[in-house]
């Protein structure tokens, strides 16, 4: 099980980025259009600084729904390798049958 201090922290990242979305994306392409004069880019850049470090996306670290385990995370199902196995051991997966010899 993940220190919930970094599970918390995570949650908190994804709702500044999902917050920050629109404007980080409308401050980026004035920034990249090369058509804008240089004042207008530069107070674009100024204006992206000014907004939090854990609003960007990349930031956000993929977890576990279940353990909040950071690492062997699966995509798709949203957790990871081995909630994964345990729950594929109790049939609680659907279409999921784990192999055992």
């Amino acid at each position: 099980m993940a220190k919930k201090s970094m599970v918390e922290r995570d949650r908190k990242r994804r709702r500044l980025a999902e917050k920050y979305d629109a404007k980080r994306e409308r401050l980026k392409a004035v920034i990249r259009d090369q058509e804008k004069p240089a004042e207008e880019r530069f107070a674009a850049v100024m204006a992206l600084s000014e907004i939090p470090r854990n609003a960007s996306k990349t930031r956000i670290r993929n977890r576990c729904g279940v353990t909040g385990r950071p690492r062997g995370f699966y995509r798709k199902l949203k957790m990871s390798r081995i909630a994964l196995r345990e729950y594929g051991s109790e049939g609680k997966i659907p279409g999921l049958v784990k192999s055992s010899w």
